[in-house]
């Protein structure tokens, strides 16, 4: 039988009670003593080791019937961090998926291999950024992603935070910013997209999808900790829709900052995000506007490139306050399968300047 194999980290004075507490709340959620023989024996998980760095530190590893899984996302991630999450002093550290768990999903339809073909970009790292501001009108924006495009750039985003305001309603957004940012690539024969923020109600969210396609954007922008890793996986594996996806991090940093609680970094970012479907997974790098270490970004790296059966390796995109003087540096600590990811820095002086600088500056590697 193959099983789910988790590692949680746990601080406090009793690692066997806590374990015992984890194995049947993550399962069956019911009085252990009560449940049948073989539900405690097949259902119910097994503690398979507890050991003890400090005193009141424990590493304890808890393993699962893939059964309870169900094949399902959902129920994965239930299994992993359901009832658990509630738990004060306890964090995933670890994680193994047996192959039948990892078989009932596609994973990153282009991944680093797919996104090199779609942008002929076969050894340097990949060109991003991100519309902004929030306030921006949909024609600003629109002149803002035609420059972009004209500079060289492969995938131009929206902000996360851009949604259906006011000033830059969803329709108008993709229309505008997609028919810019095609004119420039049949001007100067490049290849960029666009992908347009899906921060929409769960019920919009595939329309949505299909309409931005039709309109003529080339990625999407998924907030799987708004509207769930399975609305990413769900449009992912869809062969119908078949667009390159970034996944963002929004809503998803209270599951790491913590040193005692959530999921590791790498598991989120990297393993997580990579088995949802995302082809390229964002992330704070160290040294931004947030406080990532350098150890939890490599974690992210290790996870999203690190073989897993069939799947592609995701392209980790570390962000988050990043400059162009930063760019050697971020292709020394993550190779050449990096997507940099400059925002607002291309806004500080001549945006075509600088847009125009960092290409030629990647394109270089």
């Amino acid at each position: 039988m193959e099983r789910i194999f988790v590692t949680y980290e746990y601080r406090g004075i009793d690692p066997k009670a806590i374990a015992d507490v984890i194995r049947v709340e993550q399962t069956i959620e019911f009085p252990y003593d009560l449940a049948p023989s073989w539900i405690q024996e097949t259902v119910v998980g097994e503690v398979e080791d507890i050991s003890s760095p400090e005193k009141e530190l424990h590493v304890i590893t808890i393993s699962y019937n893939s059964d309870v899984a169900g094949g399902e996302l959902t129920q994965l991630l239930n299994v992993l961090w359901g009832n658990a999450s509630l738990f004060p002093g306890v964090k995933i550290i670890d994680l193994t998926l047996p192959s039948v768990i990892i078989g009932k999903f596609k994973g990153p339809r282009f991944g680093v291999d797919g996104l090199r073909k779609l942008f002929n970009a076969p050894t340097r790292p990949l060109l991003t950024t991100a519309l902004k501001p929030m306030g921006s009108d949909s024609k600003t924006l629109a002149q803002m992603a035609r420059t972009l495009a004209l500079s060289g750039f492969d995938m131009i985003k929206d902000d996360h935070s851009l949604a259906n305001q006011p000033w830059s309603l969803w329709t108008e957004r993709v229309n505008l910013v997609s028919r810019a940012v095609n004119e420039a690539n049949a001007e100067v024969g490049g290849s960029c997209v666009y992908a347009p923020s899906l921060n929409l109600p769960f019920d919009r969210i595939k329309d949505a999808a299909y309409r931005a396609k039709e309109l003529g954007a080339g990625a999407l922008l998924v907030l799987p900790g708004i509207t769930g890793f399975d609305s990413l996986r769900s449009l992912a594996e869809d062969d119908d829709l078949a667009l390159p996806i970034q996944g963002h991090p929004a809503m998803l940093g209270s599951l790491v900052t913590s040193k005692s609680e959530g999921i590791s970094h790498g598991i989120l970012f990297g393993t997580l995000m990579r088995l949802a479907g995302s082809d390229v997974t964002i992330f704070p790098n160290l040294g931004g506007r947030f406080s990532f270490t350098p150890e939890q970004c490599r974690d992210i790296q290790v996870k999203a490139h690190q073989p897993m059966e069939h799947m592609e390796k995701s392209w980790v995109a570390p962000a988050g306050g990043m400059t162009i003087e930063r760019i050697p540096e971020m292709i020394e600590m993550y190779g050449l399968d990096t997507a940099l990811l400059i925002g607002g820095a291309l806004s500080r002086g001549d945006l075509a300047q600088n847009a125009t600088r960092m290409s030629e500056m990647v394109r270089a590697y």
